[in-house]
């Protein structure tokens, strides 16, 4: 792996600023109280240079989802052969989880504000979409031997898997943490696959 040059780890720097005061701000005004002006402000950028690095305001939250995806997706991908679709996606979502979930408290936050805020809901979709471009051909590997409909199926299970992964989220927050999350995704699944 070839280390980031100087370029790359700066504008990954001014990236992660630019993100964790859109986050303070969002946090203590809500998603639609806050203002890229006042984000470029605070960080002393130009409203030109927010969108060298964000394509829209919701990116400042969702940005690393492509990301995480990938991450799923290469966890998924070094699962055992024989794994079940279902097996080896929560195995990889699990994977991601452990790496890429911030604390509980900033984890809540995050999710009472995508609860709360539509334009943030449906860029959350929108990446999402990118998570099954990914995940789909992982599935439906495992499946080919098993029937001449393999991508369909590969496509069904991803897209419930990650409804259940939103549904449990949703419940995590409701909860305001006091569930497990993977139990909550257990029980979602069940109840999809039953």
């Amino acid at each position: 792996m070839v280390a980031p040059t100087l370029w790359e780890r700066q504008r990954a720097a001014a990236r992660d600023e630019i993100t964790r005061v859109a986050l303070d701000l969002f946090l203590s005004q809500g998603f639609d109280g806050a203002t890229i002006d006042q984000i470029v402000t605070r960080v002393g950028i130009s409203r030109r240079s927010f969108f060298r690095y964000f394509g829209t305001k919701e990116d400042t939250v969702l940005g690393d989802l492509v990301a995480r995806g990938a991450v799923i997706a290469d966890a998924v991908a070094v699962r055992p052969a024989g794994e079940g679709p279902w097996e080896a996606l929560r195995a990889g979502l699990q994977s991601s989880a452990e790496t890429t979930m911030p604390d509980v408290e900033a984890g809540l936050a995050l999710g009472r504000m995508l609860l709360e805020t539509p334009s943030l809901r449906a860029r959350l979709l929108e990446k999402r979409l990118r998570w099954q471009e990914m995940l789909v051909p992982l599935i439906t590997a495992r499946l080919e031997n098993e029937h001449d409909s393999a991508r369909l199926r590969a496509s069904a299970i991803v897209a419930s898997a990650l409804a259940c992964l939103d549904a449990a989220s949703e419940a995590w927050v409701e909860s305001d943490g006091a569930m497990d999350l993977a139990v909550l995704y257990d029980e979602a699944v069940t109840a999809v696959r039953s």
